[in-house]
């Protein structure tokens, strides 16, 4: 005796999701269809994160100026490349941290409860660990030639 499971009629909800056809993000759960989209929500992410976290924008200035300050100082193509990826992961954690704070606020609403600062900590937590590390890595690459043309620009005079 065996059953047939018969296909569901898709609800409403279903049939709306699957039929609009509008480039904008109405539902939250929507499915990117292709790629260019895909890297829209993306970019979705990071213009929330920049416009309303503020440590966000601290890690892309102190980025930038790593990176162009590296430029500035002839460091090598890998230091260049060492320091853009331990900015970026700084970035990527930031972002990760804000998702996470998110899920955790939606889910608790205005309740307070321990597994959520657990999480919510844990998550910043991570970002100072990468920010630290970042620090560390554009100093040792970054203050040996800035200290040398300090030097030297003091010693022309």
């Amino acid at each position: 005796m065996s059953q047939e499971i018969s296909p569901s009629k898709p609800s409403r909800l279903e049939t709306i999701a699957t039929t609009t056809t509008t480039a904008k993000r109405e539902l939250s759960w929507r499915v990117a269809h292709n790629l260019f989209i895909s890297f829209k929500y993306a970019w979705c992410g990071i213009s929330y994160a920049f416009q309303t976290q503020r440590n966000f924008r601290i890690h892309v200035a102190v980025g930038a100026l790593a990176i162009s300050l590296s430029v500035f100082l002839h460091l090598s193509t890998v230091e260049i490349s060492v320091i853009g990826i331990t900015s970026g992961l700084v970035m990527a954690l930031e972002l990760l941290n804000t998702a996470i704070e998110a899920v955790v606020d939606l889910t608790v609403k205005q309740t307070y409860h321990e597994l959520a600062k657990i999480a919510k900590d844990c998550a910043a937590a991570a970002v100072l660990i990468s920010a630290l590390v970042a620090v560390l890595i554009a100093g040792i690459l970054l203050l040996p030639p800035l200290l040398a043309l300090i030097q030297t620009a003091l010693q022309s005079q």
